[in-house]
């Protein structure tokens, strides 16, 4: 059976998510990347607030099955001194988990349509790695694309698998 590794960017999957126009259910999405072999690690990367009610959502992602990353959440300001973003940038410690836990994996599932994955995925491939993207089309780099070719997966291919249910949407953090 072939040995999976989930790399999940939470930052990211929450803009798909607003472009796609529905939730996607985490432990849905985990489910689904359980029916290509067997997830050896799964991992999600997210900015983690100072304040709010992050805990629940991130303990749920705990008892799916996930293990966490999370970095603080930075405010960025203008030059006039007004908050201009928010951002938890967590791309370095994906690719640097890609390659600390290359011998524990066949696959890599980037769950992410980030463009500055593209070097990577390549290196892993050339490493004899299979890679896979999950994403959707106005999110994804077309270079990711170009990198995965027929593995790229849709969400809307696998919507009907990963959207949440109604019912949770109130329960989401």
């Amino acid at each position: 059976m072939k040995k999976i590794a989930v790399f999940l960017d939470g930052a990211n999957l929450f803009y798909t998510q607003k472009k796609l126009g529905w939730n996607i259910d985490s432990e849905r999405l985990l489910e689904y990347c359980k029916e290509l072999g067997e997830v050896v690690e799964a991992t999600y990367y997210i900015g983690k607030a100072q304040e709010g009610n992050s805990k629940k959502f991130l303990d749920k992602l705990s008892y799916i099955g996930y293990s966490l990353e999370t970095k603080p959440i930075k405010n960025i300001y203008d030059q006039e001194g007004n908050l201009s973003c928010r951002k938890a940038n967590l791309d370095i410690e994906i690719v640097l988990d890609m390659f600390n836990m290359i011998d524990r994996y066949d696959l890599a599932i980037l769950i992410s349509g980030d463009g500055d994955f593209e070097r990577p995925l390549q290196i892993l491939k050339s490493r004899g790695k299979e890679v896979k993207v999950i994403s959707t089309k106005g999110i994804v780099a077309s270079e990711l694309i170009h990198v995965t070719g027929l593995h790229y997966i849709d969400f809307l291919s696998i919507k009907e698998l990963v959207k949440r249910k109604e019912e949770h949407i109130e329960n989401a953090a």
